[in-house]
């Protein structure tokens, strides 16, 4: 949808070839299976979808979503102890992923010169390897036919075909990487207690990533209409139980605290726990590509798909439809190079994340085929120093959330004022306890 409103004031028709049938209030659907799940839009992502769609963001917080600062509406154990809650340095935009995509999507679809092709299925591309030229679909009655397009975006998501479609125009098979860390997620929604169905924080239960054994993680977000839902994962030998009565237990014995646990204990469940084992991160390089055709790009999952613990990819998504928009802009409409230009571009964004996500998978075993390479180790050294620093350094957690929150990019964090205060370590002791305050500890019961 943000790539069609990337080209709706570009070209005269835009049209959404989609599988399923769009639902047009919040509502699960087939294709989505991970709205399920646990989602949060990082202020990198939020400036993007805003930028692209102005308004968004109160028409959101206005259906209920919520604008939660960071890192003063968050506790967090991270694998050094836990975070404090310092002055707002950035946000997230927290909802269930069925408001998110209806509130989107109807934004989008306000504009006459965008139309949605519902229950079509992609089969192909046309054209040749020098220009793609359209596609080839079938339609919901299974008539097959070909639309002819100007521009051609796959945001297929996981399932994309392009590396199939490329092969067949006679292109050679894009390198490709992938991360496994193994990990499992379950996730609930739950009704808060009625006294903390306001403002309450988000909570997170990080895993450390090179300790011995699987990790395990939990986070809870607050989400529209009093609710809270919360994801448990582990990765290969740590997986949460798709039981429902086994779901507290795993976050009150399983995760290196027992808060989250807690929490739920005492909060009404209103679903059963959705499973899934869909989180290995895999990214085509398709901007190495000895050859790129005219007429076509690939954004989002299609792209390139991360570990969802760490919720960058609605906010690389964004970001990436937003330098479609701005990149066909500047060189106009069909001009030469520009759909090699738009995928090379786009990699910056997603190498960002990438970088993100895969610094702390691949430490854990069978993730990759040879393990962490040196690189991998000093890095993660020097990010795990910054990050044991950032517990008791307001200044150093903000720079490292100008990264994670995708606004910066991470050469911010080699500055030589970071890199002394990496050595110094955190100014203020690790707090032995969840930074809530007393209020929030009545507010969930705890107290």
């Amino acid at each position: 949808m943000l790539a069609a409103a990337a080209l709706a004031g570009l070209a005269d028709r835009v049209v959404v070839v989609e599988r399923d049938e769009l639902p047009v209030e919040p509502a699960p659907r087939k294709g989505l299976p991970q709205a399920r799940h646990a989602h949060m839009l990082w202020s990198g992502g939020v400036r993007a979808m805003e930028d692209l769609l102005p308004g968004v963001t109160g028409t959101l917080t206005d259906a209920g979503a919520r604008r939660a600062p960071v890192t003063t509406d968050m506790v967090v154990l991270s694998a050094h102890g836990w975070f404090r809650r310092w002055p707002e340095s950035h946000h997230v935009i927290l909802a269930g992923r069925d408001l998110l995509d209806a509130t989107v999507r109807a934004r989008v679809l306000a504009d006459d010169r965008v139309e949605v092709l519902g229950g079509t299925e992609v089969l192909g591309l046309t054209g040749d390897a020098q220009a793609v030229t359209g596609v080839r679909v079938r339609e919901r009655d299974g008539r097959e036919r070909t639309i002819d397009a100007g521009m051609v975006v796959d945001a297929t998501g996981r399932a994309s075909g392009t590396p199939r479609w490329l092969t067949d125009l006679g292109l050679p098979a894009p390198e490709r990487r992938e991360v496994d860390s193994g990990l499992a997620y379950a996730s609930r929604l739950y009704l808060a207690p009625e006294q903390a169905r306001d403002g309450f924080p988000v909570i997170s239960v990080q895993p450390d990533a090179r300790a011995a054994g699987p990790g395990r993680a939990g986070f809870l977000l607050p989400i529209e209409d009093g609710r809270w839902i919360v994801t448990l994962n582990g990765t290969r030998g740590g997986e949460p139980s798709p039981a429902d009565d086994d779901f507290v237990r795993f976050a009150r014995e399983e995760l290196r605290h027992p808060l989250i646990g807690d929490l739920i204990s005492r909060a009404e469940p209103l679903s059963g726990v959705s499973f899934t084992r869909t989180t290995v991160n895999r990214r085509y390089f398709y901007e190495r590509m000895p050859a790129w055709p005219e007429n076509f790009t690939v954004l989002g999952d299609a792209l390139a798909a991360y570990n969802p613990v760490y919720g960058h990819g609605l906010a690389v998504g964004a970001q990436s439809a937003l330098v479609l928009r701005d990149l066909t802009r500047r060189y106009g409409w069909g001009s030469a190079g520009l759909a090699r230009r738009v995928q090379k571009a786009v990699a910056r964004p997603v190498g960002a994340a990438w970088e993100l996500a895969t610094g702390q998978d691949v430490f854990y075993p069978g993730a990759t085929e040879n393990g962490p390479t040196a690189r991998d180790r000093a890095v993660a050294a020097y990010v795990s120093r910054l990050m044991y620093t950032a517990t008791g350094n307001g200044r150093i957690a903000r720079r490292v959330t100008d990264v994670t929150s995708l606004e910066r990019r991470a050469e911010v964090l080699l500055a030589p004022g970071v890199l002394l205060a990496a050595a110094v370590g955190p100014l203020k002791p690790i707090l032995a306890e969840p930074p809530l305050t007393a209020e929030e500890l009545k507010k969930a019961e705890l107290r």
